[in-house]
């Protein structure tokens, strides 16, 4: 399959820019508004609503016709709390037209609707024989509507999605690297690769041991991108977990834990998705996407549980298990980037089973030293409505990582707090940037709704997008 068939084409005309032409009006809704409205109906709308049992709750949607058959208004259930990607269940719903949203929503509504009109657009339709032509219904945007901002986000997220939801036998580290290619190409980046053996020699051992049994290779893609000439120019380090499938190597994942590991490329997807973003806004910075493209296979040569692993860094590390593959791809990125003392340096991965424990499917974790930077991710996080919570990297956990025969071992023999120790491990390989943060997201919708069908989810860059563009301008 070629990349292009990857990447996907936004939908065409979804948005509407005010002229002042008339438009359905979508009136949003939560109980108790719903209540103080109806005080003033009276006649054939009070009497549809009550037919139909419309109650504002959190995704009901109720046309209300007009006189001559047509469509005079689109009440939309909020539900108590204001679900602010509520407009998502819309564009599926509605018949083509203009559509404009009621100035009396709430605020964080308003805020999010071209976003959320544009993920109830979304569809993963690769395989599909015949893709159902779509005429989409448009949303009305202000005409101060910061359109590039929005078409940038949105491809972010429609991007990070598609790589995430396409099947590994067509998304493995040759694909990702012809991904990585193509961004390149893009926005006039340069790219190096370092593939197979090569890898030892250019000393990326644990890269290597983590891809080697493998069919294809696996390799270390690195794109860097200069959006500011000045030699002082901040430097933002993005990097991605690529590991393209995951059969927990020779600590080999039951099936029901398998069936989802196309997904374990989600942080690879995000980085890759979030550097367009940044590329294509012209952030003053001096960007580095680094991307460790690997499958974590079954083979002769396959690492195993008790081997002691160089790293880049130099130290030397125990294999405590091979299902705990990402952490050592990552860290021979962290070594590498880290000597080039990043201002902002962030890594995405799909890392933990235990992040998932402690924070269920749909909120993010991050860890990082930074005070100040984890209080503009948690204000960004709220401003873009994508959720993140901070955990700490315990230092009294650090110990369970010790080993009695290498520097250290890469997971612990605790049942407990292992996405935390995940995150310990990795910042031993971090030493001189100031601002490093590590994401363990999960990267999937597990159930439907409105605008997040089931399948891969851009979980943090919408959050990260918004903390670089006020922390560096554009």
């Amino acid at each position: 399959m070629s990349v292009d068939g990857i990447f996907p084409a936004m939908p065409d005309d979804i948005y509407l820019t005010d002229k002042g032409k008339p438009a359905c009006l979508i009136r949003a809704l939560t109980p108790a508004a719903l209540d103080e409205w109806r005080k003033g109906l009276a006649g054939p709308h009070l009497a549809w609503m009550e037919t139909a049992h419309f109650t504002a709750a959190s995704g009901e949607v109720l046309l209300l016709p007009d006189t001559a058959g047509g469509l005079e208004a689109v009440l939309l259930g909020l539900g108590k709390t204001p679900d602010p990607m509520a407009l998502a269940a819309l564009p599926k719903k509605l018949p083509a037209g203009a559509y404009r949203l009621d100035a009396a929503a709430p605020a964080q509504v308003r805020a999010m609707a071209p976003l959320a009109w544009a993920m109830g657009c979304y569809r993963f339709e690769l395989y599909k024989q015949s893709a159902p032509a779509s005429d989409w219904p448009q949303l009305v945007l202000d005409k101060d509507t910061d359109r590039a901002r929005i078409d940038r986000l949105n491809r972010a997220v429609y991007s990070a999605r598609h790589l995430i939801n396409t099947p590994a036998a067509d998304m493995g580290p040759e694909a990702l690297e012809a991904v990585m290619q193509k961004l390149a190409k893009q926005h006039k980046a340069e790219l190096n690769v370092i593939s197979g053996d090569a890898l030892l020699a250019e000393n990326y051992p644990m890269i290597h041991a983590v891809g080697r049994a493998a069919k294809q290779a696996p390799r270390f893609l690195d794109l860097t991108w200069n959006g500011a000439d000045a030699a002082d120019a901040p430097r933002l380090t993005l990097i991605g977990k690529g590991v393209c499938f995951d059969t927990g190597g020779l600590n080999l994942k039951p099936g029901n834990y398998m069936d989802l590991m196309k997904k374990d490329m989600g942080g690879a997807a995000l980085a890759i998705a979030l550097a367009d973003a940044v590329m294509d806004a012209g952030l003053p910075v001096r960007l580095r996407l680094m991307i460790g493209a690997v499958e974590n296979a079954i083979g002769p040569d396959a690492f195993r549980p008790g081997d002691v692993l160089a790293s880049r860094k130099g130290l030397t590390v125990e294999i405590g298990n091979t299902d705990a593959e990402g952490r050592l791809v990552l860290a021979d990125m962290l070594a590498e980037a880290d000597t080039q003392n990043p201002d902002v340096m962030i890594d995405f991965a799909t890392l933990t089973g235990a992040a998932r424990v402690a924070m269920g499917p749909e909120v993010t974790p991050f860890y990082t030293h930074s005070d100040a930077l984890a209080e503009g991710l948690a204000r960004a996080a709220a401003q873009e409505n994508d959720p993140l919570w901070r955990m700490p990297l315990w230092a009294g956990y650090d110990g369970w990582l010790d080993s009695d025969i290498a520097d250290v071992n890469h997971i612990s023999s605790s049942p407990m707090g292992g996405s935390i120790t995940a995150a310990l491990f990795l910042s031993r390989f971090v030493e001189t940037c100031p601002d490093w943060v590590h994401f363990d997201t999960y990267a999937w919708n597990v159930k439907a709704r409105a605008g997040r069908p089931v399948g891969g989810e851009a979980q943090a860059i919408r959050a990260v997008y918004h903390y670089l563009e006020a922390r560096f301008g554009g």
